[in-house]
């Protein structure tokens, strides 16, 4: 199981345009196998910080979901539109679940 956060911070101008790809690679992805993987994005409270953290099952899957075009798109124009500053990942690796789906 691979678990990754992605936390970055966009430029005002950018909210909208950022919503809108994210939404779009969302529905992308909601047409593969959800139960090789989890992907959710989360706001924080200043409204220009986003949050995405994903689960895979494994290599094969993360891999399928970082090529969709939608969401190479996504991160071109984040990284150079809307990006303000850098963006931060971080690897977690799985201690305890309460979804069987992730247990080790």
């Amino acid at each position: 199981m691979i678990s990754v956060i992605v936390t970055y911070q966009i430029k005002k101008e950018f909210i909208e345009q950022n919503k809108a790809n994210i939404e779009t690679f969302i529905k992308d992805f909601e047409k593969l196998d959800s139960s090789l993987f989890e992907y959710k994005v989360f706001t924080k409270q200043d409204g220009l910080t986003f949050v995405h953290h994903s689960l895979y099952k494994n290599e094969d899957i993360q891999k399928q979901l970082l090529n969709v075009p939608s969401f190479l798109e996504f991160q071109k124009q984040r990284d150079e539109i809307g990006l303000d500053g850098k963006a931060q990942i971080e690897i977690l690796n799985l201690f305890a679940s309460s979804d069987k789906k992730w247990k080790k």
